[in-house]
């Protein structure tokens, strides 16, 4: 790796490189194709940023087109790999601009009219600029796309399939996925030549740094329970997540009412109250932020102590990605979930995917319906057989025994 990008490294603090860095890097490095898995947080980003700037720094500029293209699923992915960028590049003369919906295209424009290196997008913003004859990507010699399942989630395929087809043919291809879904693999096949596959494998694994429990509710005292737990445990940084945006704002509402100011990122919010709204958490201006599965893809949060499922999630996959966002680098993190009647098949299926019993909390807001509705034991996975006993639920009954709800064992490092 080039001199400036080890002292940038270096200022930021990074010593030791994750699985993905580790594994893929060198791949990139020579050139290779890579269909990569790994989930949000494990630093997939610097796994394809760090190589790409190290080649096209030792390599001489023979125009002002842009020779690498990075694609997005969201503007705050996009967001956020723009600024894993200016870290990693700073102490290099490589330029690159950030392309996404929701605000003016004008500024965009104008950095590409005086010559960028590198373009970080996503597929709608892009294809409109191509069309418009504001860019060409005649000359990429580096194609990445990133959250590649999320972006067949959104319906991008054919956005996606019209900007490959403007692509050279010769070009190096980077390809990852939090999944490997048939849909995603043929993507990959369609856009890929030769590739090293690289699977960390983390889908169901939770980091040892997050403690989760799950709160059995009916859905009528779910923002009760919400504002009981931040006056209790006197939660001062939370990533609530909910079902639907329509969920969300309803969500917003409700806490404001009973004196909690929250705010909602969504798909229906504009791209600046999206991002006011990130700000203000980042800077601990706001307490809560409520958010959409979809629209927390790049979301990129230091030292955040809880999150919150408001919602079960249906797919057991976005479990995992929720709840990573906590405990992160070393740090306590924890994860409540919130279950009721209506989606215990969800937490069924979380539980049989992750192959381990999320403990149930006490709390003192009555529940239709009982711990053995939800779930018989876990064990690698598969469900075990108990004849007629009640399913136990780790140390649920532990907590019941002693009268009271359950109580951090842990303290955060660092504040």
């Amino acid at each position: 790796m080039s001199t400036p990008l080890l002292q940038a490294l270096k200022s930021k603090g990074y010593t030791v490189p994750s699985p993905i860095q580790e594994k893929a890097i060198p791949f990139v490095l020579e050139g290779k194709d890579i269909f990569g898995s790994a989930r949000t947080g494990t630093g997939k980003t610097a796994a394809f940023a760090l190589p790409i700037l190290h080649m096209l720094s030792n390599k001489q500029k023979t125009s002002r087109h842009a020779r690498a293209l990075i694609l997005a699923p969201t503007r705050e992915l996009a967001q956020q790999i723009s600024d894993s960028f200016s870290d990693y590049g700073k102490n290099t003369r490589l330029k690159h601009t950030v392309i996404y919906g929701g605000v003016s295209q004008k500024n965009q424009v104008d950095s590409l009219r005086r010559g960028v290196d590198i373009i970080i997008a996503t597929p709608g913003r892009l294809l409109d600029l191509m069309q418009q004859k504001h860019l060409s990507l005649h000359a990429i010699e580096y194609l990445v796309l990133d959250e590649g399942d999320r972006m067949l989630d959104m319906g991008f395929i054919n956005d996606i399939n019209r900007i490959c087809a403007e692509v050279p043919v010769q070009r190096q291809s980077m390809l990852f996925s939090a999944t490997l879904s048939k849909e995603i693999k043929k993507l990959a096949a369609n856009i890929l030549t030769e590739p090293v596959n690289i699977d960390i494998e983390p889908d169901k694994t939770i980091d040892t740094f997050t403690k989760e429990q799950v709160f059995l509710i009916d859905k009528a005292s779910k923002a009760s329970l919400l504002q009981h737990l931040v006056t209790e445990e006197r939660i001062d940084r939370s990533l609530v997540f909910t079902r639907t945006r329509r969920g969300a704002d309803k969500l917003v509402k409700a806490l404001a009412r009973i004196g909690i100011m929250a705010q909602a990122i969504h798909g229906d919010k504009s791209q600046a109250q999206r991002q006011r709204a990130l700000n203000q958490f980042k800077s601990r201006k706001l307490s809560m932020l409520i958010a959409t599965d979809v629209a927390s893809r790049g979301i990129d949060i230091n030292d955040l102590s809880h999150v919150i499922n408001f919602d079960i999630p249906e797919q057991t996959e976005t479990y995992t990605h929720r709840i990573g966002r906590t405990g992160r680098a070393g740090l306590d993190g924890i994860a409540y979930s919130f279950c009721s009647p209506d989606e215990k098949s969800y937490l069924k299926d979380i539980q049989r995917f992750t192959g381990k019993n999320i403990p149930v909390a006490e709390h003192p807001y009555s529940s239709s319906f009982a711990e053995s509705a939800i779930a018989q034991p876990v064990e690698n996975g598969r469900q075990k057989r108990n004849g007629n006993k009640k399913a136990s639920w780790g140390n649920a009954n532990d907590l019941k025994s002693k009268g009271r709800r359950p109580r951090r064992e842990f303290s955060r490092q660092n504040g």
